[in-house]
């Protein structure tokens, strides 16, 4: 469980890269995280938006040699592949589905076998390290992430099952939402703006970058707007684990009052991400799917809202 050490392959997500000359130019003006701050030893969360705002995909992205991976989940590859093309027509830049180029691990509580590996990570979150073809990158919680090249992935596997427990993917998920850290996946495509997976919190949005697609609504929420959904952690008392989108209700209102963002196993219950009404939350009874369906309870989210430090960015 979430509480031990252990390593789990990140099957759940494909990479998407965006490589060549013009490669940082052109996706400045599409993601919401600023490309400037990323390095060789930096790395960040973003997102990809409508004109409308809202979140076509959500993504780790790394800066590598000649341009950019962006992890996401592996249902939005493609069809973020063939629209962002689009808009590349003009530029010296090359887009490509890399999922297969690359084998992905996360690791939890694991700083004695990345030292054993030679990935001195630094706590620091985003800090990235590339040792003999590995790239440790460091997650805000703590966990990090291994990426290393396909052909490598079994022997890099071999190793980190000499150091550590291999747990199957719903710890390393179970970790996510204890973190507060939510993502598109392709049944909540466009669901969402940034600010309601509290991706300004998370370093994911920049303020200061200038245009990118989306811009302006992103901007407007963040300086003007009344947020009146968000993301929450919940508890829910029951085995059922339900898959990102499905609704929720609550008798405030006769229609649903949010959508399930990311849910886990943790034991005998779940815990979930959620984006809710703000009205619905204070009300306190929640309910899956229907408004008799299995109640849910509020829990703390791991870190807090500051809009002064988050327009810094």
């Amino acid at each position: 469980m979430v509480d031990s050490a252990f390593f789990c392959p990140l099957s759940h997500e494909g990479i998407l890269a965006v490589r060549g000359v013009d490669a940082s130019k052109f996706l400045q003006g599409q993601v919401t995280c600023n490309l400037n701050y990323l390095s060789a030893s930096y790395s960040s969360l973003g997102a990809r938006c409508t004109p409308k705002g809202r979140m076509q995909s959500s993504f780790r992205i790394v800066a590598i040699e000649d341009g950019y991976l962006l992890a996401m989940d592996a249902g939005l590859v493609a069809s973020q592949l063939a629209d962002l093309k689009k808009y590349a027509v003009f530029s010296k830049s090359t887009l490509t589905d890399a999922s297969a180029d690359y084998v992905r691990f996360g690791l939890n509580q694991a700083d004695e076998a990345l030292a054993t590996l030679g990935l001195p990570l630094p706590q620091a979150t985003g800090s990235v390290v590339l040792a003999d073809g590995i790239r440790a990158i460091r997650l805000d919680d703590g966990r990090c992430e291994l990426w290393v090249a396909a052909e490598r992935g079994a022997a890099v596997q071999t190793q980190l099952a000499s150091l550590l427990k291999q747990d199957p993917l719903n710890d390393w998920l179970l970790a996510q939402v204890r973190a507060g850290v939510g993502q598109v996946f392709e049944p909540t495509r466009e669901l969402f703006i940034p600010q309601m997976l509290n991706l300004q919190a998370l370093d994911g949005v920049s303020f200061k970058k200038g245009c990118y697609t989306g811009q302006e609504i992103v901007a407007r929420m963040q300086y003007l707007g009344k947020l009146k959904r968000r993301l929450y952690r919940l508890h829910l008392a029951a085995e059922i684990c339900p898959t990102p989108g499905t609704p929720l209700y609550s008798p405030v209102h006769g229609s649903a009052v949010g959508e399930v963002v990311l849910a886990a196993q943790a034991g005998n219950t779940v815990e979930l991400l959620a984006v809710l009404q703000e009205d619905a939350v204070n009300d306190g009874r929640l309910h899956l799917s229907t408004l008799d369906g299995p109640s849910l309870s509020l829990l703390d989210l791991p870190y807090t809202l500051d809009s002064n430090r988050e327009i810094q960015r």
